[in-house]
């Protein structure tokens, strides 16, 4: 949470993360200080030194930035070390290596001022100068991750990954960041959206960067690092869209099997392939618990805000119902099993004919781990619901 000196307040604060940033540090300085008084916004430039060895501090200083040390590593760190630092009502973070162009700063303050939470830059529409984007990052990576960023959140933001962004004070302390290394780019677009925060983009243009060594960035560590994070906070594709279609599939070709074997041209499935439908629906079962246990756990931490559907669908499931619902799949389990047992025994308990008994055993085996696994999964959405904060004197 920015720790603001409130005796001050400024109108913008441009924090740039820094690790040993000498060749191109005094010009991203000097544009963006250009920006503001050209335009006459009153604001200032924090620099979040990571433990730069090359002078880059003295760089900040000698042209008119403000530097805050950041001792912990990685990008995240030090762009909420930065933040923590600044006075500006809002912020707008960009990059220390010359690739964005700090002149277009009045394009994101003119969004902030009217009522934008969140200000994206957009490199695919500003424009991306050659060489300032390898191929694979702008024509593979970028565009996918954006893609499923779109998909999973339901957002129309074009560029996931800009690092040239704004936000408000107000709508960062809501935020309540966590990451901190790259993957903080998709946490501050996911908890906006997430938190219904208003979120708008403008073009800006990324640039080749002028250093003389290779990017901190690494993009297959660092793509995955993005993917990661997205995944795990959107629940609904990490476990219950392919729950549903895994249940559906194991139901379905489930349902076909019990009654007999059944021909499909020259092929004909049986036993083998119920098991599989089984094993399906089993896994399809537990990914749709994952998928509720995730949920209510993101909930309650704050990660973001429940719809008022969930809320009222959740509130149904108590665990009195999970027992009742698992105990009754436990007992037809058991009862199937048992006309399993009653089976062999009506041939003489002689050799077993799989293709017939197995149309027993597998539905009962599967109704009890169904079973078992609604007892268990009751009685962690139980433990979910404890109310583990600390009462007040």
């Amino acid at each position: 949470m920015p720790d603001n000196d409130t005796q001050n307040p400024i109108e913008l604060t441009v924090v740039i993360p820094c690790l040993d940033e000498k060749l191109t540090l005094a010009g991203c300085v000097r544009e963006a200080i250009d920006a503001m008084q050209t335009n006459g916004i009153d604001g200032e430039v924090v620099v979040a030194d990571n433990g730069s060895t090359d002078g880059s501090q003295k760089i900040a200083t000698d042209n008119g930035a403000r530097v805050e040390p950041v001792t912990v590593k990685g990008y995240g760190n030090a762009l909420r070390g930065g933040i923590a630092a600044a006075r500006g009502k809002y912020i707008i973070m960009g990059d220390a290596d010359g690739s964005y162009n700090f002149a277009h700063l009045p394009r994101f303050v003119e969004r902030l001022r009217a009522g934008a939470d969140l200000v994206m830059g957009n490199r695919f529409l500003g424009g991306i100068e050659p060489g300032a984007m390898p191929w694979k990052n702008r024509h593979i990576g970028n565009p996918i991750l954006s893609f499923i960023g779109r998909l999973f959140f339901n957002t129309g933001i074009g560029d996931f990954h800009c690092g040239l962004r704004g936000f408000t004070t107000e709508a960062y302390q809501r935020m309540d960041l966590r990451t901190t290394g790259m993957e903080l780019a998709s946490e501050i677009v996911i908890k906006s959206v997430l938190f219904g925060l208003r979120v708008e983009e403008v073009p800006t243009v990324l640039r080749r960067d002028g250093r003389d060594r290779p990017p901190h960035l690494r993009p297959w560590r660092d793509g995955w690092r993005h993917l990661r994070f997205m995944l795990l906070f959107s629940p609904r594709w990490l476990f219950w869209y392919p729950g549903i279609l895994l249940m559906t599939l194991g139901i379905a070709v489930g349902a076909a099997l019990l009654p007999g074997p059944l021909p499909l041209g020259k092929i004909t499935l049986d036993v083998h392939t119920l098991l599989f439908a089984g094993v399906s629906l089993l896994i399809g079962f537990q990914a749709i618990s994952f998928a509720v246990l995730s949920k209510l756990f993101a909930v309650r931490a704050g990660l973001y805000r429940a719809e008022a559907g969930f809320e009222k669908w959740i509130r149904h499931l108590t665990l009195e119902v999970g027992l009742v619902a698992g105990s009754l799949l436990v007992a037809i389990g058991l009862i199937l099993s048992i006309g399993a047992v009653r089976f062999w025994g009506d041939q003489g308990f002689g050799s077993l004919q799989p293709t017939e008994t197995l149309r027993w055993v597998i539905p009962g085996a599967l109704s009890m781990l169904l079973g078992f696994q609604m007892i268990l999964t009751s009685f962690f959405l139980g433990v979910l619901r404890l109310d583990t904060r600390a009462k007040s004197e």
